[in-house]
């Protein structure tokens, strides 16, 4: 049968309505001269496409039930615009940095059909245009060049199955140098581009030719588990694990893991301790971490009489007319005659007054004193609730961007007498040594936390770690203070920590509710009914700045993904919008930074809302706590919509209302700390959206997953 000849089509693409940037497949609305219709859909697989641009399309003429005739490309080809229109359109679509809509219509007015042969050949001649300086025109240039370039990379990229947005990642790190990089270790990939994983990088590698028992594929695979581990909190991983692990992932015999493993040792990759198998940096950070402690716990600080410590604390409690448990003075007291102290306690057992007792003492001393937290928020909160400047962790210890170092370190340290850590559980082992580091021994550090919350986002679980120890001083709060016990979040808080079921009578006057719902397909329309009309017209709450929704997952229907979705659209509709992919960012959305960027100074975790969208310049503007940060179109990986965000994000933070979608969907994460993070994280109000038996399951399921960690151990074997 001779094969059917395919219809050809050639027009501009004037919007892209759908693209998965996964595989590519693509929803366009092309506008053509060939047919009277001028716009038509088509569909297909595109690695790389922009508004603007002027394509070949080959296909054919489909009639699909729900949407009506479309092309269906099966090939498709760039070409440049050979109208004025088309070329406007072209350059103001902004695919080049420097160029948007007004500026395009300058050059080509000026330029008129020569207008792509200047930039090409001559493109210095811009600077003739009105409006257009040396520097804007270095700038066009610079993205001329990496447009040209993308296309080239794009293509070699798809040809091997790389999506759109791995591929636009690739060229962003390694720029025309991204060809040969994947050609020759497509592995490492999984350690520069965030996002690719050891599949990926595999499916690559096998595609050009990698035999599947090469050692170096081997040895790649090792420290993918080795890595991957840490993102479950894992500072090592037995070795046997590795290897069961190992055989899963490569689908090789277990004699290749063992062999690939012994290689690392030998090249220092790895280390073996006993049976535990390290990354270099953890290893090292790990042994750091307890020697450093031990060096301060052995340096003996000058003590106060009990006597003239009784004296500041009666005068405090005058003058503030406040009482101290026993408990609180105790901790007053061991944060003075100690180097080092955990204070740890719930919600409402007065850990802010204990801190402003320690303050107040040293102050009363003549001397220095530092306050610091984990995150930006965390440190806001400090500030707030101490009057004292705090800093975040990075910010005290002077992180130099240029050099990736931190400048306070183990060579130049703080020597204030008193350094207060509050939110410990959110120290990570690698933060922790650093902190450490840059902390003389002759300085005296208070640790600040709950123990009973979630751990920390990266490896390690340091704070738990210290306390199991039993080498350090310890104080648990443990007392609810009156003015807290008649709030529903406070109490319930506890309760759930207890393993009792909270108390919901769903009374007016309670601050703690739940909302029953059996039907989770049913709940995102609940939680955008409360953040939409029902708290804003009962509470006067602002939906996007006091209402958090927090929940245990990022998939699903009640997962932080779909909510997001559902609630830009509710809250921050009809704003002028960046699509990128699946991605669709707003002016006045709600973002969220997800990892840490010490040279534009914004960390894991920070809220910020969008402030502007420049197309011409290529940079969306984020406002955070009245800083403003500007990303690159290419840096958007780093920003997600916050509307709704995982417990673990929230973690620092405290919100005036907080909705929590509930169910055995969560089935996983159902975990009693989960759950008292989320409710503790509320200062007003927090409603939960699901069922009794989803809160009971969580309640009952105290099983913290394990952490491979030695930091315990080391600490008391010192």
């Amino acid at each position: 049968m001779a094969e059917i000849e395919k219809e050809k089509l050639t027009g501009v693409v004037e919007r892209i309505t759908y693209q998965n940037t996964e595989n590519n497949y693509s929803v366009l609305k092309l506008e053509i001269k060939q047919r009277r219709k001028k716009v038509v859909t088509v569909t297909g697989y595109f690695p790389s496409i922009n508004v603007g641009e002027t394509i070949e399309v080959w296909g054919e003429w489909i009639n699909h039930p729900q949407y009506g005739y479309q092309f269906n490309a099966a090939e498709h080809n760039t070409v440049y615009p050979v109208t004025i229109e088309g070329i406007v359109k072209f350059l103001g679509s902004g695919i080049i940095k420097g160029i948007g809509p007004v500026t395009a219509k300058r050059i080509v007015n000026h330029f008129k059909l020569k207008t792509l042969d200047v930039i090409e050949n001559e493109i210095d001649k811009l600077a003739d245009v009105d409006g257009i300086a040396n520097k804007r025109v270095e700038m066009i240039r610079s993205g001329w060049e990496e447009h040209r370039a993308i296309k080239d990379v794009m293509i070699f990229l798809s040809s091997h199955n790389i999506s759109t947005s791995h591929a636009i990642k690739i060229f962003s790190k390694f720029g025309k140098k991204s060809i040969n990089i994947v050609k020759n270790d497509p592995y490492q990939l999984i350690y520069e581009i965030h996002g690719i994983g050891f599949g990926t990088a595999d499916k690559i590698a096998k595609d050009i030719g990698y035999d599947e028992n090469a050692i170096s594929r081997i040895k790649a695979g090792i420290i993918y588990i080795l890595f991957e581990s840490t993102n479950e909190g894992h500072v090592y991983l037995p070795e046997e694990e590795i290897i069961e692990k190992g055989e899963q992932l490569l689908s090789v015999d277990e004699s290749l893991i063992k062999e690939g493993i012994e290689q690392l040792l030998a090249e220092n990759k790895i280390i073996k301790d006993s049976e535990r198998i390290y990354l270099p940096g953890l290893y090292r950070a790990e042994i750091s971490i307890a020697e450093k402690l031990k060096r301060m716990l052995q340096n003996p600080v000058k003590r106060i009489e009990p006597k003239e410590l009784k004296e500041y604390i009666d005068r405090v409690e005058i003058f503030q007319s406040i009482k101290f448990t026993e408990m609180q003075k105790e901790a007053i007291i061991k944060s003075f005659n100690n180097r080092v102290l955990v204070m740890t306690g719930g919600p409402g057992t007065g850990k802010t007054t204990t801190v402003k007792g320690i303050i107040g003492l040293f102050h009363d001393k003549g001397l220095r004193i530092t306050l610091a937290a984990p995150t930006g928020r965390a440190a806001k909160k400090l500030e707030e609730t101490t009057g004292r400047k705090a800093k975040t962790i990075h910010r005290l210890l002077e992180f130099n961007p240029r050099n990736n170092q931190f400048t306070i370190n183990p060579n130049n340290q703080l020597s204030d007498d008193l350094i207060i850590i509050d939110e410990g559980s959110m120290i990570d082992t690698y933060l922790m040594n650093d902190l450490l580091g840059g902390i003389s021994v002759k300085s005296r550090i208070v640790i600040v936390g709950d123990s009973d919350q979630l751990p920390s986002v990266g490896p390690g679980n340091v704070l738990r770690d210290i306390i199991d120890s039993q080498t350090v001083e310890l104080v648990k709060l443990d007392q609810i203070f009156r003015q807290t016990e008649k709030s529903d979040i406070v109490s319930n808080a506890h309760r759930v920590n207890n393993g009792e079921f909270p108390n919901i009578s769903n009374r007016n006057e309670d601050t703690f509710f739940l909302i029953k719902e059996d039907d989770y397909s049913k709940i995102p329309e609940i939680i955008k009914d409360l953040c939409i009309k029902r708290l804003p017209n009962r509470y006067g709450y602002n939906p996007i700045s006091d209402i958090q929704v927090l929940t245990p997952m990022y998939k699903g229907d009640t997962g932080a993904n779909n909510l997001n979705t559902i609630l830009q659209d509710a809250l921050n509709a009809k704003k002028k919008e960046l699509r990128r992919g699946e991605k669709r960012f707003r002016v006045g959305d709600k973002v969220m930074q997800i990892r840490n960027n010490y040279d534009k100074d914004v960390f894991n975790g920070d809220i910020g809302r969008i402030k502007a969208i420049d197309s011409e310049y290529q940079q969306i503007d984020v406002e955070y706590d009245l800083r403003r940060v500007l990303y690159d179109f290419k840096e958007l990986d780093d920003i997600v919509l916050a509307y709704a965000t995982t417990v673990h994000k929230s973690q620092g933070s405290e919100y005036k209302a907080v909705i929590m979608p509930i169910t055995t969907q969560h089935f996983i994460m159902l975990q009693r700390n989960l759950l008292y993070t989320a409710i503790t994280r509320a200062k007003e109000l927090i409603i939960l959206i699901g069922t009794a038996k989803a809160i009971n399951i969580a309640v009952k399921n105290n099983k913290i997953s394990k952490r491979y960690t030695c930091l315990a151990e080391r600490m008391a074997g010192l």
